[in-house]
């Protein structure tokens, strides 16, 4: 985040409506948003629309250099992000991480044990439920070691398959198989 250029910073992600800056004041505010302030407002019927919005309101004066320190100084797992171990915290930057670097065109290996953690995670993450968003059938990595689920097959990288169960539907194009027309009617 600290390498881009201000024109990248306002550029749009793939989360719709956002720009990079409003991905990375999500990321912070998400991170500080205690399990008790989050079922608060949940219970006075805020969406989590609503809730992401109050978070990117939040940060709307922040430059990007201060953007990038609170990020610096916020790595560890908090408030919501530390959820099942940390994994919330995994999933929520592996995904948003991609949300940014895929519209600028820049690329990343992720290391492997990371991906499939995350892809185990986000099949049963309640806000994700990547499962019900690729029911009926077999995700196959082709990068990695890992498979999911039976049913015709969809095929492609580790992190476009974690990108589809997050419901991001730029990335239907990177995948393949006898399932994949299925998949893309569901977007």
């Amino acid at each position: 985040m600290a390498s881009l250029s201000d024109d990248q910073w306002e550029a749009p992600s793939l989360c719709s409506q956002w720009r990079v800056r409003d991905v990375a004041a999500h990321v912070i505010g998400y991170g500080e948003l205690t399990p008790m302030r989050f079922a608060a407002r949940r219970v006075r019927g805020w969406s989590l629309a609503r809730i992401n919005a109050a978070d990117i309101a939040r940060y709307n004066d922040a430059s990007p250099e201060q953007l990038v320190e609170l990020m610096r100084t916020r790595r560890q797992p908090a408030g919501s992000t530390a959820w099942f171990g940390g994994r919330v915290a995994l999933a929520e930057a592996m995904i948003h991480q991609q949300d940014i670097r895929r519209p600028l065109r820049l690329t990343r290996t992720i290391p492997p044990l990371r991906l499939r953690a995350a892809l185990d995670f986000v099949r049963y993450a309640p806000l994700i439920r990547g499962a019900w968003r690729v029911r009926g059938l077999r995700l196959v990595a082709t990068d990695i070691d890992w498979t999911y689920g039976a049913g015709p097959e969809v095929r492609g990288t580790g992190e476009a398959l974690l990108m589809a169960m997050a419901g991001r539907p730029a990335v239907l194009e990177d995948l393949t198989g006898p399932g994949h027309p299925r998949l893309v009617r569901r977007f």
